[in-house]
């Protein structure tokens, strides 16, 4: 069972922010010694964890043209934190993104923690040992929207990134939306993403404070005789993601996750939009609900995560034929997955790269669970993939059973491409030429 770690923000936020000192912090960090090449992890051909994952030593670069953590195969934990950043220049925000990057590089690359007079706080948080082990983590850094109200960053917002409105299920709690800047972990073990928070809290406590936070988890699943490995569970006992679209493919990536230049300000070109919602799930309602009608909710079978217009021996992975269907007999016109991708030429304009985990926070005061989904996806176009497939959505009889409670938008811009680069340079640069 996971839990969460929340920092609640009372009315003097803001002014607490502008309290905090900038001085002393992260311009003074030390980069850590490259640590000798690791094995990279075989690449996955799916995005479901596997029963055995690889071994901890396992790594993905941090640097590249694009950052990890979006189509690098999702691993069994996970943690979305978003944050507020303390930023009183550009020179200031420039020194937080190149801390910010010089930490998360040590930290998905691995090695052993610096040595530190006993006198003084330890270098390093201690929960991993020693010697850091990379466990295939990834740390994808997002902006929000509020960042872009900096009067230094006038102009340069990315074309389609909005603060995230409610929609007519939603009961957001203010202390679980938004942000400055969010930080996605993805690791194979849990430790590993909150050894990563807990040093990114410390070493850049001058500049960014902690808004809220969620960490949640996928089981893994085991292989199934044809190779192929079936898309993990959610915590309604539905397979999720079986229509994902391939991340494997760089083309479909190109088109649905990455931004180009079109429509954009030149500096977000291969960057992606980022749409995270917390969803509870109302699971002692759903518990008590007939297997044919959950199944006829969402549109597939809840053991094979087939769609139910399909025969014997079909799969999650195969494609409802709703020409075939036009009435709703078999497939609900209101069902989930119909809403959610009517599979129609213009629809194929919406789709969205999903990347959820399960989460669970203990009890709540009424004595009901507080299970749900960190939904988290990403698109070229946030108006054209998340917002226009939960307007799809709006109304349909699932929302019976969830209640999104939070989240956020934001822009994950490009990669770092090596040590001296960072994530966010393209947009200090095109600040700097405005």
């Amino acid at each position: 069972m996971t839990a969460e770690l929340k920092q609640k923000a009372g009315p003097s936020r803001r002014s607490l922010l502008m309290g905090l000192g900038v001085g002393a912090a992260a311009g003074a960090l030390i980069r850590p010694a490259r640590p000798a090449a690791a094995a990279v992890s075989a690449p996955r051909v799916d995005d479901a964890p596997r029963a055995h994952p690889g071994s901890m030593q396992g790594r993905v670069p941090f640097y590249g043209a694009r950052q990890a953590g979006i189509t690098t195969p999702r691993p069994a934990n996970g943690i979305i934190a978003a944050f507020d950043v303390v930023a009183m220049s550009l020179d200031d925000l420039e020194r937080m993104l190149k801390a910010l990057s010089a930490r998360a590089a040590f930290l998905t690359a691995g090695g052993p923690v610096a040595d530190r007079d006993p006198k003084l706080p330890p270098a390093d948080s201690g929960i991993l040992g020693p010697v850091v082990t990379p466990d295939d983590l990834t740390i994808t850094i997002g902006l929000g929207a509020s960042l872009f109200a900096r009067p230094w960053l006038a102009g340069l917002a990315p074309a389609k990134l909005t603060r995230m409105v409610e929609f007519p299920n939603d009961a957001l709690d203010p202390d679980l939306c938004h942000g400055d800047l969010s930080i996605q972990f993805c690791a194979n073990t849990q430790d590993t993403n909150i050894h990563a928070l807990r040093d990114i809290v410390k070493n850049l406590s001058a500049f960014l404070v902690l808004r809220w936070m969620v960490e949640g988890s996928v089981p893994p699943v085991a292989a199934a005789a044809d190779g192929s490995t079936p898309s993990a569970r959610n915590f309604l006992g539905f397979r999720d993601g079986s229509a994902n679209p391939a991340s494997g493919d760089a083309a479909l990536m190109d088109r649905v996750v990455w931004t180009s230049a079109a429509g954009e300000p030149g500096w977000a070109r291969g960057g992606s939009y980022q749409a995270v919602r917390i969803i509870r799930n109302m699971v002692e309602r759903w518990d008590r609900t007939p297997l044919a009608e959950q199944e006829r909710i969402f549109g597939r079978n809840k053991v094979t995560g087939a769609p139910l217009d399909g025969g014997p021996g079909a799969t999650e992975h195969d494609v409802p034929d709703y020409a075939a269907d036009p009435e709703g007999a078999k497939t609900r016109l209101d069902s989930h997955i119909r809403l959610a991708n009517p599979r129609t030429p213009a629809s194929a304009a919406n789709l969205i790269l999903r990347r959820p985990f399960n989460y669970s926070r203990g009890v709540m005061k009424n004595g009901q669970l507080d299970q749900g989904l960190i939904f988290i996806c990403y698109q070229s176009d946030l108006e054209q993939g998340f917002i226009t497939v939960q307007t799809r959505l709006n109304g349909e009889p699932l929302e019976e059973y969830i209640k999104p409670i939070g989240g956020g938008y934001f822009f994950v811009p490009p990669g770092a491409t090596g040590e001296d680069d960072y994530v966010g340079s393209s947009l200090i640069q095109a600040a700097r030429q405005a």
